[in-house]
């Protein structure tokens, strides 16, 4: 079967793609965990908390099809990166997957009984399912940055320095804490600017405004301290050698070396790439602006500010993918750790195929549920269903 579309087009579709799967699930279901996160600062009785818990109760299971397609993306076009990642981060994703556990669980079970004490560990379960999530994934990001120590030997076995526990210790260095701060604050206001525009005027919307401004500007500083941090304390990676980007995929076909400032070298190289940090800091000035105005210009910047963000990590890092620490030669690049030929053109069409039905059916959801959530509906005090 010929191909109509060569071998390293493919490859960079599908490391754009992939960005549009991270974005997709961090301009959804990403307002969802900072959502979470707010509740025990927002939200101070249980007829507040269930309005809390309302405004994203009907629409958080559906956002995390972009959860599945991102790992499932990861898993057939870049195996290599899923089997590395997944490796080394084995202790982290599982605290992940636990926390994450805890949400389905929290909606479901904090109202069966009507015990305040029952209701509060729920809320509580709830809080932890979108916080840790939030900070995890951003520390993960953070060592994705600095390299994570693994190598590839001849018959591409992958060997991990560190054991489970030390291995997971490892991935709190300063920076990557600093990138799990970054993604916090991000979320937190993405969650605070849904709030602001889902629920009825009121103590809680108040109350979410005025942390959505504080975590605007803490997005903002953050960030911009990041952008220092990375150019002054972080050393990147260069390939020097070895790579064809039309080849089949082979890590150690090639020459890497670790460079003082090489994480700048793409926006030197293309000065367009730099409208991805400025969104993220525009973005969350514009975030403040609205929520200082109370209008939704806080959520138009909040969304500006997580796709700026995220993409200035794929701007930075390409062709990276996941750097290696102790052996630089075994990186895993967008040119040469994808899977075949083949196997991405297929993915392609169905990407093409079921990406947009899931575009238009979210967008069909959200116009069915659009409007603001008040009390009375979230209490159950009209007859409805209430979490």
């Amino acid at each position: 079967m010929e191909i109509p579309l060569d071998f390293e087009t493919l490859k960079v579709i599908w490391w754009a793609l992939l960005g549009v799967l991270l974005m997709g699930f961090a301009l959804t279901d990403g307002y969802d965990l900072g959502v979470a996160s707010l509740l025990p600062f927002v939200a101070r009785t249980d007829a507040e908390r269930r309005l809390v818990v309302n405004s994203i109760g009907p629409m958080w299971e559906g956002h995390q099809v972009w959860f599945i397609l991102g790992g499932g993306a990861i898993f057939a076009a870049w195996p290599l990166v899923y089997a590395v990642s997944f490796s080394g981060f084995y202790i982290a994703m599982f605290v992940v997957l636990a926390a994450l556990i805890l949400r389905p669980v929290g909606f479901k079970y904090r109202s069966k009984l009507e015990s305040p004490r029952w209701r509060s560990n729920w809320d509580w379960a709830l809080f932890v399912g979108g916080a840790v999530p939030a900070l995890i994934f951003g520390v993960a990001v953070g060592n994705a940055i600095l390299g994570v120590p693994f190598r590839l030997d001849d018959t591409m076995r992958m060997t991990y320095e560190g054991g489970l526990i030390t291995g997971f210790l490892g991935l709190l260095r300063p920076f990557a804490l600093l990138a799990g701060l970054v993604s916090v604050a991000m979320l937190v206001t993405h969650g605070a600017a849904w709030l602001s525009i889902k629920l009825e005027k009121g103590i809680v919307r108040d109350r979410a405004i005025r942390i959505g401004a504080i975590a605007a500007l803490a997005t903002l500083a953050l960030f911009a301290l990041g952008g220092i941090y990375l150019y002054f304390g972080v050393d990147g990676y260069r390939i020097v050698g070895g790579i064809d980007p039309g080849a089949l995929p082979n890590p150690l076909r090639k020459d890497a070396e670790i460079v003082p400032g090489a994480w700048f070298a793409n926006y030197a190289q293309h000065p367009w790439a730099l409208l991805a940090p400025l969104l993220g800091l525009a973005g969350a000035a514009v975030a403040f602006v609205g929520f200082r105005n109370r209008t939704a210009l806080a959520m138009v910047g909040s969304s500006l500010s997580v796709a700026g963000i995220i993409l200035s990590v794929g701007a930075s890092m390409f062709p990276f993918i996941l750097p290696s620490s102790i052996d630089p030669g075994s990186s895993l690049t967008v040119w040469d750790s994808s899977s075949s030929h083949f196997t991405l053109f297929f993915m392609l069409l169905m990407a093409v195929l079921f990406i947009p039905i899931i575009f238009f059916y979210t967008a069909w959801v959200y116009k069915v549920l659009w409007g603001r959530v008040t009390t009375a509906e979230a209490t159950g005090a009209n007859g409805e269903h209430a979490y």
